[in-house]
């Protein structure tokens, strides 16, 4: 039988488990056994939250490859290619490499059944293992207690951030999703979080384990300096370090802190250059990620983000007050996301709302967001798809009129075809 292709191996993945998501580690632990997974690399930091593990991981990921370390960093989604969620050494692992290790997977799983996820989460371990790495970076699918992710015992957990999201499977307060989230955590192990107000489940378990904890505002940190400086503060087992007029960056300056102090705990060091070089250099597609590209003999400003849940919006609502300008948004949101809570922060901050259904069957329709916020008394369009929305934003605005996607990885990822494929000049912001 010839060898399958990626495509028709993610085909497969997809029909092999009777659900999409199954809680539990019982079934991905035993096959990760078998194959000898449960130490991918010397040191390995496992990444939760509720928004900005992305960024986080890219953060430390950059850090890391600046500091010589053979690095692996495993995240999800993808926006456009799988092989983007399996990384070694800075380069998305090629389709041949993915197929060779679902192959492993496959033969050792034997008769035992495993979730899409579950299988790309094994696979991936299979590849760090090896390339023989020196660290990798894990970042958790949903959760934490109960994700695939959490069998390989974390060097140093962190936590970016903990909100209301996936409550059909976390729970609908903050004192569950902190007990979830706090399942990375092993006994005496540092846990780095860049949550400023734990709840008291995930502190109870920070104690309970005698974890060292280091926490945003309390341990490290930033501050803005003038003309979009920053200087950065963080420990070093008893030393306190403070890296003064860091350079401009693109992503979070919350979730850059958070990976520097995880960087630093793990007992690795970079001197103050790089390590402001690294931190510029960190990049997370759909990271609130401006792109420019010419429309109609004009440069445009457009933003990106992956935002889908009220603490993403919150985010998004501070970092546009700071930066009044005429914007719209393209936006789209699956049925399942709160859409009063996404929309509350945001509310008024758009001239007008151009709302479109997103490539799945768990999308709410572009009239269901449009009669909600129209109720709401915003200005809006129902658009028959991601690319309609913005090409019909982009001609009914004015050139210094900055286009907000955001809503789902699945918005984004059509609007980065849709530039691809209809912009005549595309560059990054």
């Amino acid at each position: 039988m010839a060898a399958r292709s990626l495509s028709e191996w993610l085909t497969r993945l997809e029909g092999l488990h009777p659900s999409e998501i199954e809680m539990g580690l019982a079934r991905v632990r035993q096959v990760a056994e078998r194959l000898d997974l449960l130490r991918p690399a010397p040191c390995v930091f496992t990444v939760t939250g509720t928004n900005g593990k992305g960024s986080t991981c890219a953060g430390l990921e950059s850090l890391l490859l600046a500091a010589g370390q053979r690095t692996g960093c495993y995240t999800s989604p993808h926006l456009l290619r799988y092989n983007e969620r399996v990384r070694v050494n800075g380069r998305m692992v090629e389709d041949d490499e993915l197929c060779c290790a679902f192959e492993a997977v496959d033969q050792a799983r034997g008769e035992i059944s495993l979730t899409y996820f579950e299988f790309g989460t094994l696979a991936a371990f299979w590849l760090f293992k090896a390339a023989q790495l020196d660290a990798v970076v894990l970042e958790v699918g949903l959760g934490g207690r109960l994700d695939a992710v959490n069998i390989v015992d974390a060097s140093v957990a962190v936590v970016t951030s903990i909100g209301l999201d996936h409550q059909e499977y976390l729970g609908d307060t903050l004192e569950s999703v902190g007990y979830e989230k706090a399942g990375i955590l092993r006994a005496g192990r540092p846990v780095v979080s860049g949550e400023a107000n734990l709840p008291a489940s995930f502190l109870h378990r920070v104690e309970q384990l005698g974890c060292p904890l280091l926490q945003r505002g309390k341990d490290f940190g930033w501050r803005a300096l003038a003309a979009d400086g920053w200087e950065l503060t963080a420990r070093r087992g008893s030393q306190h370090l403070c890296f003064t007029t860091m350079a401009p960056v693109t992503l979070p300056r919350d979730n850059l802190a958070v990976a520097v102090q995880a960087f630093l705990q793990a007992g690795f060091e970079l001197p103050e250059q790089s390590l402001r070089q690294a931190l510029t250099a960190a990049s997370a597609p759909g990271r609130f990620e401006l792109r420019q590209l010419a429309w109609r003999g004009e440069l445009r400003r457009l933003y990106l983000d992956v935002g889908h849940n009220p603490h993403a919006a919150q985010f998004m609502a501070k970092a546009l007050s700071l930066r009044p300008a005429a914007r719209v948004a393209v936006f789209g949101l699956l049925a399942d996301k709160d859409l009063a809570g996404v929309h509350m922060p945001l509310k008024r901050l758009f001239d007008a709302w151009y709302l479109a259904p997103l490539d799945s069957p768990r999308s709410r329709p572009a009239a269901d967001l449009a009669v909600y916020l129209g109720q709401q008394g915003e200005h809006v369009h129902a658009c028959a798809s991601v690319a309609k929305a913005i090409t019909q934003a982009l001609d009914e605005t004015a050139r210094d009129t900055e286009i907000v996607i955001f809503g789902s990885f699945f918005t984004v990822a059509a609007a980065i075809l849709w530039m691809s494929e209809n912009s005549g000049e595309l560059t990054d912001g």
